[in-house]
């Protein structure tokens, strides 16, 4: 059975090309942090490559020039003799042998053969398998490890006494093994994209990978091969300029750094937190804080120094420089443009360029904004509003008939049917002082006028003399006046010309 040719989505494509182009990450790590295979990310940054690309320009690309430049027809690739990684180790073990010089002889033989940066990653690779407990060595500034501890701190509300558990987040630093630690209420979205917020400023920095475990909040779906990470958090990385490679499914020594630190958490601080009684999430957190500085500044045992003293000498400088601006946290959600282009959000209805209806986009929400993305690109922008069934409308995004009609003026409504007659004219007044805004009253207005053309305007106005007379000033009153014939019968004794009174109505003076 033939295999389906599988297309990756366009948000992972752009981090394919924003951790190499920009990042600077090798295409091993690309791949490990996207969850695909390393020759997928070969083949698209060849395509960069190949048409000179930067990630500037591949940035500003939409979702079709990008498809374009990625479906064009590829070479195929080199098949290169694999060096015979057995005889490479045993020269290694003879005195003056080096890799370089394994390479150089291996060219001779192979001049379509790897790289020198190849051919030493590959032999590594190799190495790594005959070595059952190969000990993981973590560069200075790379690596954070994420993850939450498995035991809970019990905090009593003063006024109820109800009793609630709070989790503990974890972040441990690869090289120095410096330890940040706070209490949250749950592992949810928010808690722990705040988490990570607070760790890298209590670190100063930020690393170039964050490794996380599979956990719901962060990876959507958990998958040895091929993880997906949550849109926020993938947001949160693209804002800190750092990659995201999830811990892989039952590989513990993926996440052992994490799980030592979560260790040395719970044996130096929360053991040592057990017959304190706590009555705010605050309260638990000054005094986690308090015991973290004497964790990290706790003697190794089998090493000189510290964590702190590790973190200063080795790590701080390591790491990336934080952005000038805080991340704001993003809610991520997809929707489909209603016919009357505008989507919901949490009851809201915010409006989108009506040639996208029916199209399906992504939503990124904070506390004050909802914007807009349609194949990768903003294309609006709104203030956030939670107030249900209301909408936020943007004129530029109406079709051009929609925007004459939004400009109108109540004048010109109420002018336009003073030539039709005084009483039309209150009827028209009336309608529009009843609404709590006056557009919304201008299409039962327009309603009223045409009803001239079906039944002439000496009805209509005849009508409305009725209407004003019996306090019935509405489109359906006037209709109903005007099908049942009551416009020529004669008036009630109420006079027409006197003043409608209603707690809504402002008065012609309002509009001018």
């Amino acid at each position: 059975m033939a295999r389906r040719k599988r297309w990756l989505s366009m948000r992972k494509i752009r981090e394919i090309f924003r951790l190499s182009l920009s990042c600077g990450m090798g295409n091993r790590e690309v791949a490990r942090s996207c969850g695909i295979s390393h020759t997928v990310v070969n083949k698209y940054l060849k395509r960069a490559k190949e048409a000179s690309l930067g990630y500037r320009e591949i940035e500003a690309m939409d979702e079709e020039q990008l498809k374009r430049l990625l479906q064009d027809n590829v070479k195929p690739p080199v098949l290169r003799a694999l060096p015979d990684w057995e005889w490479v180790h045993r020269e290694l073990k003879r005195d003056g042998v080096t890799l370089q010089l394994l390479w150089e002889e291996y060219r001779e033989s192979n001049p379509d053969g790897y790289q020198p940066t190849q051919f030493s990653k590959y032999y590594k690779l190799w190495r790594g398998k005959l070595e059952l407990s190969l000990r993981q060595t973590h560069k200075a500034g790379e690596k954070m490890f994420v993850d939450y501890a498995g035991h809970k701190v019990p905090v009593i509300d003063r006024l109820t006494g109800e009793v609630r558990d709070a989790e503990i987040f974890v972040a441990v630093l690869g090289t120095s093994n410096y330890t940040f630690a706070e209490a949250t209420w749950d592992q949810s979205l928010p808690s722990w994209i705040g988490s990570h917020v607070k760790a890298l400023e209590y670190f100063g920095g930020v690393p170039r990978i964050l490794i996380p475990d599979n956990l719901k909040s962060g990876v959507t779906k958990a998958c040895r091969y091929e993880p997906d990470l949550n849109p926020t958090y993938q947001d949160l990385a693209l804002h800190y300029g750092t990659a995201i490679i999830p811990a892989r499914v039952r590989r513990p020594k993926d996440k052992a750094k994490v799980e030592v630190g979560v260790q040395m958490v719970e044996r130096w601080i929360l053991a040592a937190l057990r017959n304190r009684t706590f009555f705010s999430l605050a309260e638990l957190n000054e005094a986690i804080r308090e015991l973290l500085v004497k964790l990290n500044q706790r003697p190794f045992k089998k090493l000189k120094g510290s964590r702190a003293s590790w973190f200063e000498a080795f790590e701080k400088g390591a790491l990336k420089l934080l952005p000038e601006t805080r991340y704001v946290f993003a809610e991520w959600k997809k929707a489909r443009v209603n016919i009357d282009y505008h989507v919901e959000f949490k009851g809201h209805y915010y409006s989108v360029p009506y040639a996208l209806v029916r199209e399906e986009v992504e939503l990124r929400c904070t506390a004050g904004t909802v914007e807009v993305f349609y194949k990768g690109k903003r294309v609006a922008s709104h203030q956030r509003n939670d107030r249900p069934g209301q909408h936020t409308t943007q004129k530029e995004h109406m079709p051009k008939s929609h925007r004459e009609y939004l400009e109108w003026k109540p004048t010109r409504l109420i002018n336009w049917a003073r030539k039709i007659g005084e009483s039309t004219a209150m009827v028209v007044e009336a309608i529009i002082n009843t609404r709590s805004l006056p557009e919304q009253g201008y299409r039962s207005c327009l309603g009223l006028l045409r009803l001239a053309k079906v039944y002439s305007e000496e009805r209509l106005e005849r009508a409305c003399k009725r209407a004003v007379a019996i306090r019935g000033c509405s489109y359906k009153s006037v209709k109903s006046i005007l099908e049942k014939g009551l416009d020529k019968e004669p008036l009630p004794e109420v006079s027409s010309t006197q003043p409608i009174e209603h707690d809504n109505i402002r008065g012609c003076r309002y509009y001018h």
